[in-house]
């Protein structure tokens, strides 16, 4: 048996290796951890990605004039098991983007390069706003490169159906207030050229939604921007989808609801599909 004093000092070193580990954890700023982060050469650009954990691949994507950022709340859960993605979308984070239109489908083009780049040959996904959008065009550009998705506050269409008539009729106000302005700095162009990305975009017509053939998780909060008529609508399209309507959310559902939001993803990944 150890001394007592040894065993004093081993438990005060271990408690203060906890405290330390802990406070570590917590210092990390995601979207800006340059021990995880790297730039990647993907079709003509760099995108910037950072990867915590190790396992089988889980893709990350964020939303319009978001980052890495937004998933402070979900990376350490998931890192736990797999090996976490997380990416700055093109023309978003430190992922820059010069050319002056974005399309979703240019953006599903290049997650699918990265993970190419980064000789993955298949990811879980989730995806949230328009990161959702590009989970789907993703299953639906690329099949093979996405092993089950979970789409969150996604659109299908970019109108007042799609999207709940006040966001809607404000971006409309928006466009119609910017749209003859001549933007001078590279901040102004990349903010309109991200605003006009929801504009006018998506545009995925429901028998396209079957070209998804992995299991989907379709999720939306009851207050969300996207209305939940159309968030159904979503999933009755995919052949293999589950439905979650998260109760007492708004657009955020992987923020306000990060617990049971990590949770339930997590099992969606985990468990086999077995709609009935």
């Amino acid at each position: 048996m150890m001394p007592l004093k040894t065993l004093f000092i081993a438990a005060v070193l271990f408690i203060a290796f906890i405290q330390v580990g802990c406070s570590q954890e917590k210092s990390i700023v995601y979207g800006k951890n340059a021990t995880a982060g790297k730039y990647y050469d993907v079709r003509g650009i760099k995108l910037y990605a950072e990867t915590y954990g190790s396992g089988k691949p889980l893709l990350l994507i964020h939303g319009n004039g978001g980052s890495i950022e937004a998933f402070s709340n979900n990376i350490p859960y998931f890192a736990k098991k797999y090996k976490v993605i997380a990416v700055d979308s093109r023309a978003h984070g430190k992922s820059t983007d010069s050319a002056d239109s974005l399309s979703f489908e240019q953006m599903a083009d290049d997650f699918a390069g990265l993970l190419d780049v980064m000789h993955i040959d298949s990811a879980y996904v989730i995806g949230w706003s328009d990161g959702g959008i590009n989970a789907l065009e993703l299953a639906m550009r690329h099949p093979k490169k996405v092993i089950k998705l979970a789409s969150t506050g996604a659109n299908l269409w970019p109108d007042s159906t799609g999207i709940v008539p006040q966001y809607w009729k404000d971006e409309q106000k928006q466009f119609e207030k910017d749209k003859n302005t001549v933007w001078k700095t590279a901040k102004e162009k990349n903010d309109w050229k991200i605003f006009m990305l929801d504009w006018l975009q998506p545009n995925i017509t429901l028998p396209e939604l079957r070209k998804i053939q992995c299991p989907s998780l379709i999720i939306g909060g009851d207050h969300d921007v996207i209305p939940v008529p159309h968030t159904v609508q979503i999933y009755q399209g995919i052949p293999k989808a589950y439905l979650w309507i998260v109760p007492n959310s708004g657009h955020p559902t992987l923020i306000e609801h990060k617990d049971e939001f990590n949770k339930i993803v997590d099992d969606f990944f985990q468990q086999p599909f077995n709609k009935r």
